[in-house]
């Protein structure tokens, strides 16, 4: 666990905010490159891009504010100062998606194509993401006896031997992103590509997030969200799919 990276000049810089700097950096350089390769035009893809990361900014912990609300009223200060990991993926997306269809129409941007770009974009963002979560300690695993554990510590400094719930998400991304690499070129028409790896990554999410400790039993609000967003999108992707 490191929740301060580094200090330059008497300056904390935190783990979570540095990762969560990098990977929206490195989602956006993605986009550029994978626009040029979709033929896309780069400035606007790079407008858009940047636009809808500050949307899902907000969308993200507005989000996580909702579903922790009696944490906020007891500890503000952790749960809503950007020390904290206080953000959630779902809320980005479930804000950003809808705005981006004035926004990319505005900018004459074909609204599939650009989706499948941003699924790079995102795949790899979130990457950098879980490794600030790992080092904050936040979405810490469960607590378990077992070979293939890890000491590893929660986001109170708590270091036990547990299911290394972070480095098993940062690993489904990585398979997601190369697997999305693979089969681009393949894909029947334009948004296909994001619709397949938003119902891999949701059903990789909903499984996942039983492994970490502050999952409640039975179905929580994000399983829920998951399952919505594989049902709608394989929905979509039928739906659309040349017969």
């Amino acid at each position: 666990m490191r929740p301060i990276l580094f200090r330059w000049r008497g300056i904390a810089v935190h783990s979570y905010s540095a990762m969560l700097y990098v990977g929206l950096v490195t989602g956006i350089l993605t986009a550029s490159v994978a626009s040029r390769v979709a033929g896309l035009e780069v400035e606007g893809v790079t407008l858009a891009t940047c636009a809808l990361a500050v949307i899902a900014l907000v969308g993200a912990r507005v989000f996580y504010i909702a579903m922790h609300w009696p944490l906020v009223l007891h500890r503000p200060a952790e749960l809503l100062g950007p020390k904290s990991g206080g953000a959630s993926q779902y809320g980005a997306f479930v804000l950003a998606f809808p705005m981006s269809y004035p926004l990319l129409s505005a900018l004459h941007l074909p609204f599939g194509t650009f989706w499948d770009v941003v699924t790079f974009a995102m795949l790899a963002g979130m990457v950098f993401v879980r490794v600030g979560c790992l080092l904050h300690g936040c979405c810490a695993g469960r607590p378990v006896d077992s070979r293939w554990s890890l000491r590893l510590a929660n986001a109170r400094g708590e270091k036990r031997r547990r299911i290394p719930a972070q480095p098993i998400e940062i690993a489904w991304l990585l398979l997601l992103l190369v697997c999305a690499a693979a089969v681009w070129g393949t894909m029947p028409f334009a948004g296909a590509l994001f619709l397949l790896f938003t119902s891999l990554y949701a059903a990789g999410r909903a499984v996942l997030v039983t492994l970490r400790e502050q999952h409640r039993r039975g179905f929580t609000w994000h399983q829920k969200i998951s399952v919505a967003l594989v049902v709608l999108s394989l929905a979509a992707l039928t739906a659309y799919w040349p017969r």
